[in-house]
């Protein structure tokens, strides 16, 4: 099977396309490892270092209940037909896709099948299930800091799911409790405060 960033790139940029792209048309890309992928998608432009207004909360939704169907032990996802027809610009896809893939094919180098047990057997699958359930909630959260960090957690553990490399999965879900963390703290404390222990931290290290 070829590599998610040469499957995306063919798919959007050199076949041809209508100008609205369905999340229905682009899952014949994913095949056996459906789960990991849409996952690596729909967490993509939150995880990016660039703006992506109006996208955290919806594909949090999204992403929230794809993770309680992988908790819950499901083989193929199901969502709702509305979801399922809901679109999005081709020129905003391959916007985002233009940031990403270079990432993409980082992570790629660095993948390999090993450690599969934690992708494929149901408790591995279970906690990233969680992970990925609380960091979509994160996403959700209309507040400055709780969703770039959560989204890159969900994209690297879903890296390491689709590519049945438990290792990258591994160090996904430790960014998972990272970010889980960090967003708990901006919620009680503010982001200011959480700046500022930042600081005093880097500080003490001579940061």
């Amino acid at each position: 099977m070829a590599k998610l960033s040469v499957e995306l790139e063919r798919y959007f940029f050199e076949e041809e396309r209508s100008s609205d792209i369905k999340l229905s048309d682009i899952l014949t890309l994913a095949g056996e490892r459906i789960f990991g992928f849409l996952f690596v998608i729909l967490s993509l432009p939150s995880a990016l270092p660039v703006p992506a207004p109006g996208y955290s909360i919806p594909f949090g939704i999204l992403m929230f209940l794809l993770a309680v169907q992988l908790i819950a032990g499901s083989k193929v996802p199901w969502l709702p037909e509305k979801m399922m027809k809901g679109s999005i610009k081709l020129e905003t896809v391959q916007k985002f896709l233009e940031k990403g893939l270079p990432w993409l094919r980082r992570i790629e180098a660095l993948t390999r099948p090993r450690m599969t047990y934690i992708c494929a057997s149901l408790p591995g699958r279970v906690i990233i299930g969680v992970a990925i359930a609380l960091m979509s909630i994160s996403m959700m959260i209309p507040i400055p800091g709780t969703n770039t960090l959560p989204a890159i957690g969900i994209f690297v553990t879903a890296f390491g799911l689709q590519e049945d490399d438990g290792f990258i999965s591994l160090g996904g879900l430790v960014i998972c409790l990272i970010a889980g963390t960090m967003s708990t703290l901006i919620i009680f404390i503010g982001k200011e405060a959480v700046k500022g222990i930042i600081d005093v931290i880097k500080g003490s290290l001579g940061g």
